[in-house]
């Protein structure tokens, strides 16, 4: 797994056989990340390696002090079906 963090955006990209996946994500600020889009190859599906991608973002996320805006539908139904993930999302104001 690799993280490739600019200013402004940044994506995570996991190589398996050769094929790459990623996961791209936008800055807002200093303390939120919006993730914008998940590529895995239909040559990878079934392998968890979307999954394994938004889990590095969610536990760097936690460690990084920001919260997560999941814009990309994918990363947000993963989100959905972890609820353990669920500390970083960003919450809207009551």
């Amino acid at each position: 797994m690799e993280r490739e963090d600019g200013p402004a955006k940044g994506r995570y990209r996991l190589v398996i056989d050769g094929i790459e996946a990623e996961m791209t994500y936008t800055r807002v600020g200093h303390r939120q990340l919006i993730i914008d889009h998940t590529e895995v190859s239909t040559a990878l599906r079934g392998r968890k390696v979307g999954e394994r991608l938004v889990r590095q973002a969610i536990e760097d996320a936690r460690l990084d002090g920001v919260t997560i805006i999941p814009l990309c539908p994918f990363a947000k139904a993963q989100i959905e079906r972890h609820p353990e993930w669920q500390d970083v999302l960003r919450h809207s104001p009551a």
